[in-house]
């Protein structure tokens, strides 16, 4: 278990990592795809198709193994980056998360009230302010349930980065199962591990729903 908990440490990071890079690109995903341009609307429906369409696990090695291909990208200022697989599993699964983070946050802005938005505009508020003060945190809000759903699958989809070298909690589990031949115990104090660490992210997100609910 130390050693379990020692490569859950590298989990945890790369999830906050992905989670955060998530959550930022998942913005401009649901404004294009809510946007009244049907070119932006098509560019954000693509990528939402295409993360969704196929395996992380392919996004990744596409990402890993693929990007060193491009001699343009092999002498750019990305190719420090692209070559390291920690950052390269942080960008898929950041890049995986905001498909689905995006998609949930454009349904939840669509759902504000127009009335919300028209009493905004008589009390004086621009469009940006009524957008980033009343719309935004009320699809937030909305969203919350779907988004904490989303950490957990990100927190698990951490497993992929073994695949690609790195030692987190499943390389770890990997790697004890072979030296020690006794993949059950190993696997299954991973699986310990996995569920502890997921359930105080919903633990958490039950929490902050209750409190926004009280301060609604």
């Amino acid at each position: 278990m130390p050693a379990l908990i020692n490569g859950a440490w590298l989990t945890l990071t790369l999830t906050t990592l992905a989670v955060l890079a998530g959550i930022a690109l998942a913005l401009p995903v649901a404004m294009c795809r809510n946007a009244p341009l049907a070119g932006l609307r098509a560019i954000a429906n693509a990528y939402i198709l295409f993360v969704r369409g196929t395996p992380a696990l392919v996004q990744l090695f596409l990402l890993y193994y693929g990007s060193g291909q491009f001699e343009l990208i092999r002498h750019s200022f990305m190719w420090p980056v692209l070559r390291d697989p920690f950052w390269c599993v942080v960008i898929a699964l950041g890049l995986n998360s905001a498909a689905y983070t995006g998609k949930t946050l454009a349904s939840a802005l669509a759902t504000v009230p127009a009335s919300m938005r028209e009493g905004a505009f008589v009390l004086g508020l621009s469009r940006l302010q009524a957008f980033w003060q009343i719309e935004l945190p009320l699809a937030v809000r909305s969203a919350l349930p779907v988004l904490g759903n989303e950490i957990v699958l990100t927190c698990k989809a951490t497993s992929l980065a073994s695949t690609v070298t790195l030692m987190e909690l499943t390389g770890t589990a990997r790697l004890l199962a072979a030296e020690s031949y006794a993949p059950y115990e190993v696997f299954f104090g991973a699986g310990l591990v996995y569920l502890a660490l997921n359930y105080t992210v919903l633990h958490g997100m039950r929490r902050l729903e209750k409190f926004l609910g009280r301060s609604r």
